[in-house]
């Protein structure tokens, strides 16, 4: 189940690619460039120069354009500033915590003035968002006891959570959170592929009560809705924020394109330690 459109065998897995121009009859577009390109798994593509972006290496390194600087940022910033929309002293819950977006979303909860609760799978994945990305409070999903850490994370309920999860996780954070608390839904890969790691129960009536009782906001979204508007200005805030240090990230490479499906199915299980990119050449 996805909201993408199914492939077909023998189509190129779709992906984006920091690519270098090796030739171009296009006069915006110089051999040598580096671009951000919507190319999927290849080696190498022709394009007409759609959905192109450069990239300048003297401003951050060019794989933050797939991750802190690309869609996964956008999608942490446009989720929480336009649809959270965090206010001092309120208490924002990320699931994913130590990923490419959660990371983010975390981090802006704090300059936002908001406490930052992680979710994150692991020890060594909560010490990275506890200590490294400096949250508030970690908390290992995969614990026992995973609902009462999180309910003592958050003595005063959750005002903002941020779903990238479902299922259990979801089940969780929902009596936790607070009247008018805002709910924004970017991923459910608890149930990716009609999968769930839920009990088998319908949980859908008590959801539905909780969201009207509580007068909830749940928007699901898609991070290109907002891309025309507030792109620009993600780039120069999470830019500036790489530049001094205030703001940070963590890129899981594998080399090679054959090891693509590999890190691929790792990365829906939960095996990398942020932003999961592929080297194909140097």
């Amino acid at each position: 189940m996805s909201y993408a459109k199914p492939l077909q065998l023998g189509d190129v897995m779709t992906g984006e690619t920091v690519a270098r121009v090796i030739a171009s009859n296009r006069p915006d577009y110089s051999e040598g460039d580096i671009v951000l390109a919507p190319i999927g798994w290849r080696t190498h593509a022709l394009s007409e120069g759609a959905g192109l972006r450069k990239l300048d290496p003297a401003l951050a390194p060019v794989t933050t354009g797939l991750g802190v600087l690309g869609m996964p940022g956008f999608t942490a910033y446009g989720g929480l500033r336009l649809i959270g929309k965090p206010q001092p002293g309120e208490t924002v819950v990320v699931a994913a915590a130590s990923g490419p977006v959660g990371s983010l979303v975390g981090q802006l909860a704090k300059i936002a003035g908001a406490r930052a609760v992680g979710i994150a799978g692991g020890p060594e994945k909560c010490a990275f968002v506890k200590h490294e990305l400096h949250f508030d409070a970690a908390i290992d999903h995969r614990g026992a006891d995973f609902p009462a850490q999180l309910a003592a994370a958050c003595p005063k309920g959750i005002d903002v959570y941020f779903e990238n999860v479902g299922g259990a996780v979801w089940q969780a954070v929902l009596p936790l959170l607070n009247d008018f608390a805002r709910v924004p839904v970017c991923g459910l890969i608890a149930q990716y592929n009609g999968l769930s790691d839920g009990d088998g129960r319908d949980h859908l009536p008590a959801t539905i009560r909780e969201i009207l009782s509580k007068s909830l906001t749940l928007r699901g979204f898609m991070y290109y809705e907002f891309a025309e508007k507030h792109y620009s200005a993600f780039l120069r805030e999470v830019g500036a924020g790489i530049a001094d240090g205030s703001i940070r990230y963590r890129e899981d490479i594998v080399d090679g394109l054959e090891k693509a499906p590999e890190a691929f199915i790792g990365m829906l299980d939960g095996h990398n330690f942020g932003k999961v990119i592929v080297r194909v050449g140097a």
